[in-house]
């Protein structure tokens, strides 16, 4: 079984192909992608690239994970991808993205966040979706709370990258909460309150992110 194709206002998400792998190794090889995302090495060789997507297929018929190459409608240009590792047992799925950085500040995470839940919910018949990033990187948190999540808690010194310990911040949806059986948009929906959350060291804003396109 092919993984299908699912579409959004701006984009297409669609498998991924060896033939994506220049476009790949050239957004995700950026130190600051890697930095801001908790699996992505740096340097980033091409034959990873090459590997990487060669496993995706696989991935999807074990039912375990789906990943999306995020493209534009207008062109087909690569702008980054989305992935949901899928738990059946639990019926729930963890998201993860990046957009690469040519392409920031265009709302494309967003939107692609947004097709993905639907799609888990709709197609894959989860119950809930989460998604988390460094606390350091509250843009990615701007992304999650646009696409209709709810911050759930911060887990201190959860995770290593590089050396160095990271507080991690969690967001969730559960179906019933979901945009589309509500029947409004999550970028209309969407209340955002500013907090301060004890012991992440992090504020939550509705300040303008420099970038909201990494997790």
């Amino acid at each position: 079984m092919e993984q299908p194709t699912t579409t959004s206002d701006r984009l297409i998400l669609r498998p991924f192909t060896l033939a994506d792998a220049p476009d790949v190794h050239r957004l995700v090889g950026d130190w600051d992608i890697a930095s801001a995302t908790l699996y992505i090495p740096h340097p980033y060789e091409y034959w990873m690239a090459e590997e990487w997507i060669g496993a995706r297929q696989g991935q999807f018929e074990s039912g375990k994970q789906g990943n999306f190459a995020i493209t534009l409608r207008s062109n087909g240009t690569l702008v980054g991808g989305i992935s949901m590792d899928i738990n059946r047992t639990d019926e729930h799925g963890e998201l993860g993205y990046y957009i690469g950085k040519p392409y920031w500040n265009n709302g494309y995470a967003t939107e692609a966040t947004q097709a993905v839940i639907k799609y888990s919910f709709e197609v894959l018949g989860l119950r809930r979706v989460f998604a988390a990033h460094f606390a350091r990187n509250p843009a990615s948190g701007r992304v999650m709370q646009k696409a209709g999540m709810s911050y759930e808690g911060c887990l201190r010194q959860h995770v290593k990258k590089w050396d160095a310990f990271e507080d991690m911040m969690y967001y969730g949806i559960v179906r019933e909460d979901s945009p589309s059986r509500n029947g409004f948009s999550a970028s209309l929906g969407l209340r955002v309150f500013p907090f301060r959350e004890i012991g992440c060291n992090v504020e939550l804003s509705t300040s303008k992110p420099k970038s909201n396109d990494l997790r």
